[in-house]
């Protein structure tokens, strides 16, 4: 039985040359301007992807408290961070994509168009006749802007955050094992093979594919289960021979989508469940702290990843310490609460006096 409780996607890890240059790009386009905790330190924990040795690494949570959930954007210091050899191509394996949640389609599009950014293509019908287009930022990262009307609160900001993600697989089935079953994206909104006009401006994205896009049937609950709201998981599988994996030759942290991260309670029923469908935990840093929490620069939890059958990285973290009223030295305990219970707006709100202003 799962006895663990999933609040949403917190974040998606992105790998960059520049951690300020980017942070900035997305605080003016994206919104995520809240941040949560900047840490400069060493990866002690992550050896079996970081080439067998601690790494040192400057990075930040940053989330756009509308809604949606943040992005940890990642630097490595000490060694430069290696691009794909090859762009990626719908087919290949790994994370795609990254969907960001928008009020209005035509408003969005309209305010990324005036603003110079980078888009493949106009707003385009899904499978399902819903409209999105997409928004290449400038280190080649692809971001498809998807409607919602579930929305935390309302900064007048064209954006939220992460929405969910596209992901290369090489078989669908296999890869529900994790995205339905485990993570909860259950309810299948529409499962098509073919070619999609839609997909033509990414690269190999004239060729055909199975495209199954999936959505929790059960709305996520937790303490931030209000702010980071619901998310959908596309998986897209070649009909042909599957491409490259996207980190393959490459450490974790390097440039691009490096993993996609829930935030989770229950760590240990978690763990077991993993575990019993055969998809064990690859890093626990419980392991190595005897159970306390992970200290990650002004937040703490514990954290945990695991693989899908393609490599994808999909990290856990169960949040400890969260910092409120920072100059106050006002910090959440997490553990003291209900894990089921969604944190009080009032205290959520709170995160507002973590922007960073230009």
């Amino acid at each position: 039985m799962k006895g663990y409780v999933i609040s949403g996607i917190q974040q998606i890890g992105i790998g960059v040359k520049n951690l300020g240059e980017a942070w900035k790009w997305y605080r003016d386009k994206f919104g995520m301007d809240c941040r949560i905790f900047e840490d400069d330190s060493e990866a002690k924990l992550m050896l079996p992807y970081t080439g067998g040795e601690p790494r040192r690494r400057h990075a930040v949570l940053a989330i756009n408290l509308q809604s949606g959930g943040g992005f940890e954007i990642w630097q490595h210091k000490g060694r430069v961070p290696l691009p794909i050899s090859e762009e990626l191509r719908l087919g290949d394996l790994g994370i795609l994509m990254c969907k960001i949640k928008v009020r209005n389609i035509n408003s969005a599009y309209s305010f990324f168009k005036k603003s110079n950014t980078d888009l493949p293509g106009e707003p385009a019908e899904d499978p399902s006749g819903n409209k999105s287009f997409f928004v290449k930022d400038p280190y080649g990262n692809m971001f498809q802007m998807v409607e919602s009307e579930e929305w935390f609160i309302n900064e007048k900001k064209e954006t939220g955050g992460s929405y969910g993600v596209i992901i290369g697989v090489s078989d669908v089935e296999k890869a529900r094992h994790i995205y339905s079953d485990i993570l909860g994206y259950d309810e299948v909104v529409y499962d098509k093979t073919g070619v999609f006009p839609d997909l033509s401006v990414f690269p190999g994205g004239k060729n055909e594919f199975r495209r199954v896009l999936l959505k929790s049937s059960k709305p996520f609950s937790g303490p931030f289960g209000k702010l980071f709201g619901q998310s959908m998981m596309e998986l897209i599988c070649s009909t042909g021979k599957p491409g490259k994996k996207a980190f393959e030759g490459r450490l974790w942290g390097d440039l691009g989508f490096i993993h996609l991260c829930f935030d989770i309670h229950r760590m240990d029923e978690l763990k077991e469940y993993c575990k019993s469908k055969g998809f064990p935990f690859t890093v626990d840093s419980k392991l190595s702290h005897d159970g306390n929490s992970f200290d990650m620069g002004e937040a703490a939890g514990h954290f945990a990843y695991i693989a899908d059958p393609d490599g994808t990285l999909i990290e856990f973290v169960e949040t400890h310490k969260v910092p409120i009223l920072k100059k106050l030295g006002w910090y959440l305990d997490l553990r003291k609460r209900d894990s089921k219970k969604s944190l009080p707006d009032w205290i959520l709100k709170t995160l507002k006096f973590s922007k960073v202003k230009d």
